[in-house]
């Protein structure tokens, strides 16, 4: 039962959010960029159309707040042994838009922190990026991860999942493949100590991404989201995300 629940965890981090959604500014079809945190009106409320996700109703969720920072606006998140993320939804075609591009600001690592051990999985900053795909695409023992998720929350699980990491040790561009799923893979985005404590721009080429890491033709993009967690080490993190754009080059 510890191995079901750890796989049903693991893939949850790229599931729907477990509260009701927000209200959207527009249909999907018609958004293929996220608000921007920078022109947010207010410092006390998400800009629309982003919205809270939890893995579990059990475990502690990390604090998100816009900032001013640096002259400009920033979503600042605060992991304290906790792990919970924002996501917005939104339709993308990445054969149209394959790059995408963000600013990140990381202060310090997460001691102890390792991608490639399940239980020390943190990370002070993730990027994360779902795809559209039905039940039937999947292999056997993924379709059943599916089912289970889907009894277990009422979320169906996207297809695919790539997340754009923050890692202590890897160098960027390592692919670490997920622990409890083929369908989630975790690609070196930030590594070590290097530009820690500074904004970075990172341009990642989502759609060679997809092919690099899953060897097929990725489909539609149905959400992004950005996490902090530091739930598997118990220690602490602190990350900015500015805006996250899809581009055409």
């Amino acid at each position: 039962m510890r191995t079901v629940t750890a796989l049903l965890l693991a893939v949850l981090v790229a599931a729907c959010a477990s509260t009701p959604p927000a209200p959207q500014p527009a249909a999907p079809s018609q958004v293929h960029d996220p608000a921007p945190f920078s022109t947010a009106l207010a410092l006390d409320i998400l800009p629309p159309g982003w919205k809270p996700y939890r893995l579990a109703r059990f475990k502690k969720p990390t604090k998100y707040q816009l900032v001013p920072l640096d002259g400009t606006v920033a979503m600042r998140a605060q992991a304290d042994a906790s792990a919970s993320g924002l996501q917005f939804d939104l339709t993308v075609d990445v054969k149209e838009f394959p790059w995408l591009t963000w600013h990140w600001k990381v202060p310090e690592l997460i001691s102890g922190a390792n991608n490639t051990i399940h239980q020390v999985e943190d990370s002070p900053a993730r990027v994360i990026v779902t795809f559209e795909g039905g039940r039937d695409k999947l292999p056997d023992a993924e379709q059943i991860n599916y089912d289970l998720a889907k009894a277990m929350t009422g979320n169906e699980l996207p297809y695919a999942t790539l997340m754009y990491i923050w890692e202590n040790q890897l160098p960027e561009g390592s692919v670490i493949e997920h622990h409890f799923s083929t369908r989630v893979k975790m690609i070196v985005a930030g590594s070590g100590r290097k530009d820690l404590g500074r904004w970075h721009e990172e341009r990642v080429n989502v759609l060679e991404d997809f092919r690099r890491a899953f060897g097929e033709e990725p489909p539609r993009v149905r959400a992004v989201g950005i996490m902090s967690d530091s739930d598997n080490t118990g220690g602490h993190a602190v990350a900015y995300f500015g805006d996250i754009r899809f581009k055409r080059n």
